[in-house]
């Protein structure tokens, strides 16, 4: 054993045959009437209750905050850096070489 996880029986097998396999057994399933398909309430449920186990870690959750924070800060940073509003506008001398120069209009940044 080179990783100490040995691949044997199902977790050995080809991707598609796993998934060819998965599919008849979900087909059986709803065919006997045994497949359970969660209602809105049921998966509201289950999805407050994974919520609150996963939040009941507050070391955790003040990482994710403080990471999340961390990535806003340096997104709104790099976006004050290259926001188009901030650059001075371009300006060239007129057609007729009078040297006055003229805002360029159809360059508003």
């Amino acid at each position: 054993m080179e990783s100490g996880i040995s691949k044997r029986g199902f977790a050995s097998m080809d991707p598609d045959k796993q998934r060819e396999i998965a599919r008849r057994g979900g087909r059986a399933a709803h065919e006997k009437g045994s497949a359970h398909e969660f209602s809105a309430d049921e998966a509201r449920d289950a999805g407050r209750k994974g919520g609150e186990r996963v939040s009941a870690d507050r070391g955790r959750m003040a990482e994710i905050g403080r990471r999340g924070g961390l990535i806003s800060a340096a997104r709104r940073a790099a976006k004050s850096r290259t926001q188009p509003g901030q650059q001075e506008h371009e300006t060239h001398t007129s057609p007729d070489d009078s040297g006055v120069a003229e805002h360029d209009s159809d360059n508003p940044g």
